[in-house]
């Protein structure tokens, strides 16, 4: 693994040891891995829907009622 020296601010940082005192974490570098995973988690999420918004938006506009879209999502669920 890396070695990293990094800075915290004082808030960060009792916070930090707050987690790793009530036995959340064994270590700041264990928290600070897990932070980072689901740090990198949610970024695929944001990713996988900034993808199927632009997909959307180049689609066009439609001029479907609400029922003719509902029906429509509900039969691609149905494929």
């Amino acid at each position: 693994m890396a070695r990293q020296s990094i800075t915290f601010t004082k808030p960060n940082d009792e916070w930090l040891k707050t987690q790793v005192n009530n036995k959340e974490y064994s270590s700041k570098s264990e928290l600070i891995n897990d932070l980072i995973r689901q740090a990198r988690k949610q970024q695929v999420q944001v990713d996988w829907i900034r993808s199927k918004l632009e997909k959307a938006e180049s689609s066009g506009f439609t001029n479907d009622s609400k029922e003719e879209i509902l029906m429509q999502s509900k039969s691609l669920l149905n494929d």
